[in-house]
């Protein structure tokens, strides 16, 4: 028997506007919406990047997800900069209209980039809840005719402002030294061989008369030049560069005592303690806040 289906729902439109750029590897989304009613959003896909949001306008009211745990609920102002690391699962709940620009940036991308400016220490960036950055605030304004018209912005133009965002990022939040005078710091070729000897002990015995002899300089030199052009002694450098490769692997699912050997400490306890002086939090207590 011949039965008349029902009319099809017009299908509503999609709460909120969305543009985007892709200036591989860095991709910029503009994200927009006037309503209260959101639904929350779903998880995002762990990757290995960065998420920076920068508010275009003030945003009264939203709360946000780190796992199963609640870590913040409120608003940020205009210029508000958010940075979250996508390899730990974030959700959000909009509360109010926002509006508001996106840079995911690959850490495969921040680390080379740090590298090629001779800062390999690089690991991630600290961002305090709250922050107001004007500086990527104007640069995402520089970049809204561009999402507008995506299709006819010039790229070389797209790579000056990414390029500006990178190193406004790395050292502002990467924690990366860059001296305004050059007097009595290590040349740029001395700096490279210095950190690549550095990185590479990670879990070896760190010479210090070697690594002076490498930068063809006297020991007590190289240890007053190497602290002005990077603002750290060579063993604290280490001990920062050993502690953010053990915040990485903290994020597996491998034994503590297993991660403090494979970073150069003599055990579990050395590696707490030097852990807990410069995160501020123990091994144990970093993993355990990316887990809930």
């Amino acid at each position: 028997m011949y039965r008349e289906s029902a009319p099809e729902k017009p299908q509503e439109p999609d709460p909120i506007r969305r543009a985007i750029i892709d200036a591989s590897p860095i991709s910029i989304m503009r994200l927009k919406s006037d309503r209260e009613d959101l639904a929350p959003s779903p998880a995002n896909a762990r990757e290995d990047a960065f998420s920076i949001i920068t508010q275009l306008r003030d945003f009264r009211l939203h709360r946000l997800w780190r796992g199963k745990s609640l870590i913040f609920e409120g608003g940020h102002p205009e210029g508000a900069l958010a940075i979250t690391d996508l390899r730990e699962e974030w959700r959000c709940h909009h509360l109010s209209p926002f509006d508001n620009v996106r840079f995911r940036i690959p850490f495969r991308h921040v680390r080379n980039f740090a590298t090629e400016i001779g800062r390999p220490d690089l690991m991630g960036f600290e961002c305090p809840p709250g922050t107001v950055d004007t500086v990527i605030l104007g640069l995402a304004h520089a970049l809204l005719p561009a999402l507008e018209r995506p299709k006819q912005a010039s790229r070389l133009f797209i790579d000056q402002v990414t390029l500006a965002i990178m190193t406004h990022l790395v050292q502002k939040y990467g924690g990366l030294y860059f001296p305004g005078e050059r007097k009595g710091t290590l040349a740029p070729w001395q700096e490279k061989r210095a950190l690549e000897y550095l990185a590479s002990q990670l879990d070896g015995h760190l010479s210090m008369m070697e690594l002076a002899k490498s930068c063809e300089l006297s020991r007590s030199y190289f240890i007053q030049a190497f602290k002005a052009s990077f603002g750290r002694t060579p063993l604290r450098w280490l001990t920062e560069y050993r502690i953010a490769r053990a915040k990485e692997l903290l994020l597996q699912d491998l034994p503590i005592a297993e991660i403090a050997i494979r970073c150069g400490f003599a055990d579990q306890s050395h590696l707490t303690r030097s852990f807990s002086l410069i995160a501020g939090i123990t091994p144990a207590r970093f993993r355990r806040d990316r887990r809930t």
